[in-house]
């Protein structure tokens, strides 16, 4: 199969191949997924987990990217709850190749089925934006109706999708990027939006809950912000300064199957609109990486088509 690989860690980007893989195997409890369309993250060479497996050995050559939608053709020993031919999207584990691959192994537990009204690549950018989103803003933030939200990238994967889950649960979200990602956080609900190169962060004002995907200076002031006994949730380092009688918290996101089940019925609703930016081929994966296209939402790896024929 075709797969998008990586053997050196010192080459970062450049050393993204198109190569041919063995095809996967399927462990007790997984499926293999014949990949419609894929997500990645930028920041994914920098993870100890694509260079070695849980036990601390050398994985390489790895494959990338750790979201999906597709459709399962095969089931591993003891896999129940999901069925050969069904469309499912879910979230892979982040020391096993990954996505970024015509087939990929993944733990049934992972996945949620796909209702057919959903395409796949609308499906492979909610996994990690959604659950992210979802997570921060309420398992850790405690983010509830009436409190203000200040939602960093507000135009970005994460951050598009906590602007519409914010506003649904009614709270006040100010959202913030750059100046021509304006119109797209107040078009998804955001009731406010600071340009960071621009405006002062100050003239948020105090805030309840603050969801950073930024990271360094922009977390650091937005501390100063937070209301005595707020939160600040970041996905991008461990912060180190909390808010005054506040919460700083740091997390990694975890697979939850109920939650993305959830999160489609949202979409199916009309009731969340995950932001793609861009829809790529395969064979333009690693130019991805790179970071070239600096548009909103999600860029979005389209690897088959709807039939499951190989996309050019």
């Amino acid at each position: 199969m075709r797969a998008i690989t990586v053997r050196d860690r010192d080459a970062g980007v450049g050393g993204l191949t198109l190569t041919d893989m063995p095809h996967p195997h399927a462990a007790e409890n997984d499926v293999i997924v014949r990949v419609h369309a894929a997500g990645f993250t930028s920041g994914e060479l920098d993870w100890p987990a694509t260079w070695t497996d849980r036990s601390g050995r050398d994985r390489t050559p790895s494959i990338p990217g750790h979201e999906l939608s597709g459709t399962v053709v095969e089931l591993g020993y003891g896999t129940t709850g999901l069925t050969v031919g069904q469309r499912v999207f879910g979230l892979t584990d982040w020391a096993r190749n990954g996505t970024l691959a015509e087939y990929t192994a993944v733990e049934a537990r992972n996945l949620a089925p796909l209702a057919a009204d959903i395409d796949h690549t609308v499906a492979a950018a909610l996994p990690i934006s959604g659950l992210t989103a979802w997570q921060g803003l309420f398992d850790h933030g405690h983010l509830t109706t009436g409190q203000t939200v200040l939602v960093h990238g507000a135009a970005g994967g994460v951050g598009s999708i906590a602007v519409q889950l914010a506003r649904e649960v009614g709270a006040h979200v100010i959202g913030t990027g750059r100046a021509d990602h304006r119109e797209v956080a107040l078009d998804l609900g955001a009731h406010a939006f600071l340009d960071l190169d621009a405006d002062d962060l100050r003239d948020a004002g105090e805030v309840d809950v603050v969801l950073d995907v930024i990271g360094g200076d922009v977390l650091e002031r937005s501390t100063e912000l937070v209301r005595p006994g707020g939160t600040v949730v970041t996905i991008a380092a461990p912060p180190t300064v909390r808010p005054r009688d506040g919460r700083a918290i740091f997390f990694v996101v975890e697979p939850d199957r109920a939650r993305l089940a959830d999160l489609a019925q949202r979409v199916r609703a009309g009731r969340l609109r995950p932001v793609v930016g861009a829809v790529l081929p395969l064979s333009e994966a690693a130019s991805a990486f790179a970071g070239r296209r600096r548009t909103p939402g999600r860029t979005i790896i389209q690897v088959a088509d709807e039939s499951g024929s190989r996309h050019p």
